[in-house]
């Protein structure tokens, strides 16, 4: 197939070097020229706007940081074109970026009326799945939609849910993101607080993992230095997924949940940690960092 992908990040540029990789076709454009030079590298087209990606592509898949990227791309603002206008009828959208379901959901309307189809499938497995291919995929649209999009799917991840109709994938990914948020601050608690202690937090770390405070973060996304070599943390926080983000991410979690009235309290709770950790100036490190706020002397 002939790809367009649009937005080449930390997660988006392993996951169209995966397509590539597949034998698909693609052509790949992102603002940053660092980002558009990384995937040339890899053997990938870069593209030289996003209008020039999309001409004669069968699928467009587009992973941005925000709701208002989304759609000022596919539905234009301002000075910006509408994408939607340069994308075939016929050919598929695939929106991997974790915004809001209601943006989701206008963005599709206004592509169904272009003849265009839409997808919301927003990811979770880090950079190392990206990387590796096995991101988990929440997905949102119709039957027939999902399985147009599977075999691209597939090539990028593991596992791929159908969470419901156009939007239903961002509501899943911002629950399990306001879960990953909570679960590393109190996994950051937990270290920090053994660390105090004297503990080892290599061996303490060990102890959690194989009882009942287990989670992901223990075991995959350690958030003490030198605990996981690979995890951002042994690598000054660099490379992962931005404080920022996951602040941006637990604010849709609280104002979905403002909209149906359901209570998250840890939710909030988290969310206002991680904004004073970003004004204190670490908005553009690994979330993970966010043990800097509770070391004894962080």
């Amino acid at each position: 197939m002939q790809i367009a992908f649009i937005g080449l990040g930390h997660m988006g540029a392993p996951m169209a070097i995966n397509l590539h990789k597949a034998g698909h076709t693609v052509r790949a454009f992102d603002l940053s020229q660092e980002a558009c030079a990384h995937v040339k590298a890899q053997g990938l087209t870069v593209a030289a706007s996003a209008q020039d990606a999309v001409q004669g592509a069968d699928a467009v898949i587009s992973m941005l940081p925000a709701s208002a990227h989304v759609e000022g791309l596919y539905l234009g603002g301002g000075k910006s074109p509408a994408l939607l206008a340069h994308i075939a009828k016929g050919a598929l959208v695939i929106d991997s970026s974790t915004i809001a379901a209601a943006t989701s959901q206008k963005v599709a309307q206004a592509a169904a009326a272009a003849g265009v189809d839409f997808i919301d499938a927003p990811v979770s497995g880090g950079t190392g799945g990206a990387i590796a291919g096995t991101l988990t995929f929440m997905v949102g649209g119709s039957d027939a939609q999902l399985e147009r999009a599977r075999p691209l799917l597939e090539k990028m991840g593991a596992n791929i849910f159908h969470a419901g109709s156009v939007g239903a994938g961002q509501t899943a990914k911002i629950c399990n993101n306001m879960l990953l948020g909570i679960l590393m601050i109190g996994t950051s608690e937990a270290i920090a607080l053994g660390v105090a202690n004297g503990l080892d937090p290599k061996v303490l770390s060990e102890i959690m993992r194989r009882s009942s405070g287990g989670n992901w973060a223990l075991e995959k996304y350690n958030p003490y230095p030198g605990v996981h070599e690979n995890a951002p943390a042994s690598k000054s926080y660099t490379g992962g997924f931005g404080t920022d983000l996951m602040l941006k991410d637990l604010g849709l979690s609280q104002e979905n949940a403002t909209a149906v009235k359901a209570s998250t309290p840890l939710g909030g709770m988290a969310r206002a940690l991680y904004a004073a950790h970003s004004i204190a100036g670490h908005g553009g490190e690994d979330f993970s960092s966010v043990i800097k706020l509770l070391q004894k002397n962080g």
